[in-house]
């Protein structure tokens, strides 16, 4: 045995389980108010920090000190500071960088043990309903600002003639759209076009339309139940899934519905995680990301539908243009890219 490398090993095993630890005090920080408190009131100490939410100071003291040695937040002199980054990442909803959201999806996968432990063992299948509902909030919450900050400024305009037919009142179908947070955010950029959202998961579907009404967007903004692969309508000049075509369990009849539904001129955006799709290359932070929620959200999701075809959350672009490919697609690119998203078009 190599002492040096199992040294290595011991310490990247220490700092992991700290970070897995720090996801937990994230999310509670979050549903205490404690990152919000923070939020441009300077150095606080730890009593100061619990008047300001109604919490015990004894605990607080002990989550601030966790945090500080994460480095989320700052400490000195026996108090504490969210700085503006810090605050950018934890307390920021609307920033396109707000990580809180990731730490309840986290959680959830924690709250779901049991059940996975079923999946694995072929006991029972977990579908995205079967999930604790953290990982259903924590979702929304942390697409949302990706969204917002990237579709409207890069990822329509990214696509061949798209941009102009959602300005001159084009059809959207937003297929597999979860709480209708993408659905939202395009509605809000482009007033003349139309939307409509699909979902299997109804509770899902009735959140949807309780943020399309918060944000005055109902008139042209609907919500139905329905899979990837008979959801109803033709002729649609768009369609989009964001971060779901690999959660399903046969992603080539989706795609072949898809192409079924759009207009002969239509185009789809794909928007899934990056990946080069092929290990090593993967082995790196976001792929890490990336493997562990699909061995304990995607696949599982998958294999509960059927599984003709699990791809996984690192299925990379060449696979997702061969699984287009099979469903009738001819013309097919990369659009754009972020460190964290493929953004691909798809035409008939």
């Amino acid at each position: 045995m190599d002492e040096a490398r199992l040294q290595e090993l011991v310490d990247q095993v220490v700092l992991d389980m700290g970070a897995a630890f720090g996801a937990a005090t994230v999310v509670l920080g979050d549903r205490l108010g404690l990152w919000r408190a923070m939020v441009g009131a300077g150095p606080l100490s730890a009593g100061e920090l619990a008047r300001r939410t109604g919490t015990g100071e004894r605990l607080v003291a002990e989550w601030l000190a966790a945090q500080a040695a994460a480095g989320y937040v700052s400490y000195a002199d026996g108090a504490y500071t969210l700085t503006e980054e810090q605050a950018t990442v934890f307390a920021d909803e609307s920033s396109a960088v707000f990580m809180t959201g990731l730490a309840e999806v986290i959680s959830s996968v924690y709250r779901d043990e049991a059940k996975l432990v079923d999946a694995y063992r072929g006991d029972k299948d977990l579908a995205w309903p079967g999930h604790d509902p953290a990982l259903f909030n924590g979702t929304e919450r942390f697409f949302r600002p990706g969204y917002a900050a990237h579709l409207q400024s890069s990822w329509i305009p990214a696509l061949s003639g798209v941009q102009e037919k959602l300005a001159g009142g084009a059809r959207v179908a937003d297929v597999g759209c979860g709480h209708g947070t993408s659905t939202v955010v395009l509605a809000q950029a482009y007033p003349d076009a139309y939307f409509t959202g699909f979902d299997p998961h109804e509770a899902s579907i009735v959140r949807a339309r309780g943020l399309a009404a918060e944000a005055g967007v109902s008139d042209r903004v609907s919500f139905e139940t329905a899979y990837a692969d008979d959801y109803p309508g033709t002729g649609y000049d768009l369609v989009c899934l964001f971060d779901c075509l690999h959660d399903m369990g046969d992603p080539a009849a989706a795609l072949r519905h898809v192409r079924s539904a759009l207009a002969p001129d239509g185009t789809v955006l794909l928007v899934e995680p990056f990946a080069y799709g092929r290990l090593p290359d993967d082995l790196n932070p976001v792929g890490r990301l990336f493997f562990n929620a699909s061995a304990t959200i995607c696949v599982p999701n998958a294999l509960a539908q059927g599984g003709a075809e699990a791809l996984g959350a690192q299925a990379g672009q060449e696979r997702l243009f061969e699984v287009a490919r099979q469903a009738g697609f001819t013309r097919t690119r990369q659009a754009t890219a972020t460190p964290f998203n493929l953004v691909l078009e798809l035409k008939p």
